[in-house]
């Protein structure tokens, strides 16, 4: 694979510190482009995306065309994939894949939505386990047959979150178009803090390495940010801006690479930092000099 492509997560310019009062698209856009990114990781969220309709999803496109962003995943609402019907799910899917084609999006991101605070809809555990592996598994259907990746980003936030949950999730789903996206900050939370985890907790004595190495041949999509060891209000992991927090990226960056990803994308994910915008020009600098070592 050729020259790193950089990128970075719309959604830290809606969320966090911006939720009041987000920040507008078209000067998000024109910043980025101006620091030098390859591309932005699409938001389908408003204000960005304030309905989905096929006039909107256009007029995005030439916004990031005009200034030279390619995209390197898409971020979209979905509902429950354990407690929603799956039709219902599939439809989303579906949705979200003309988001997809329209915006000529790689990737589609998703997430296990429910928190990790007990089995959701009056399951057992290994029904509702089986019940979004099913899910996700025709959802990895409908995306191969467009053409475009389905990835799945576990966090301390949401349910399956332990490194044995989610590697066997991968292999519960068992298509080959169903990776993961590994956050580096939400592998840290979950392999070494064993934050938010159901029941008995769960370390791994190698930490994130371990982690990216036990997803070998799994991991199609990776979000690279530091972690200052907290979880964002009680919730999920705080993103602290890369360079400031504790994480050996010399040792994470050539575990992920061994793990087999090798994929143009190295994104930055900054969701929920406080004035995401006033970070973003260093943490480029310092994901530049990882892909000057590492790339």
């Amino acid at each position: 694979m050729g020259k790193k492509k950089t990128s970075i997560g719309a959604w830290a310019f809606i969320w966090g510190g911006y939720s009041e009062d987000p920040v507008d698209h078209v000067e998000v856009v024109k910043t980025l482009s101006k620091l030098g990114f390859d591309g932005i990781e699409v938001a389908a969220f408003p204000p960005y995306l304030e309905s989905n309709t096929k006039e909107n999803r256009l007029a995005m496109k030439k916004l990031y065309d005009d200034y030279g962003l390619a995209r390197s995943g898409l971020a979209a609402p979905f509902p429950s994939p354990a407690t929603s019907s799956r039709n219902e799910y599939l439809d989303a899917v579906k949705a979200n894949l003309e988001i997809c084609d329209d915006i000529d999006i790689p990737k589609l991101r998703v997430d296990a939505v429910d928190p990790p605070t007990g089995i959701p809809g009056g399951m057992d555990y290994e029904t509702c386990f089986a019940k979004v592996a099913e899910v996700w598994n025709a959802a990895a259907e409908l995306c191969d047959k467009a053409g475009k990746q389905l990835i799945w980003e576990f966090e301390p936030g949401f349910l399956f979150n332990k490194p044995s949950e989610v590697v066997r999730m991968t292999y519960k789903v068992d298509h080959p178009n169903f990776s993961i996206l590994f956050d580096s900050c939400h592998a840290h939370m979950c392999a070494v803090e064993a934050s938010r985890q159901l029941g008995e907790k769960e370390v791994l004595p190698g930490g994130v390495v371990q982690f990216a190495h036990m997803l070998t041949g799994k991991i199609g999509h990776i979000h690279l940010i530091d972690s200052d060891r907290s979880l964002h209000d009680g919730d999920t992991s705080t993103h602290a801006p890369l360079g400031t927090g504790i994480l050996d990226f010399d040792s994470i960056m050539p575990a992920i690479k061994e793990a087999g990803y090798d994929d143009e994308w190295w994104p930055i994910d900054l969701c929920f930092w406080p004035k995401a915008l006033d970070v973003t020009a260093d943490c480029k600098v310092e994901l530049d000099k990882l892909i000057v070592k590492h790339g």
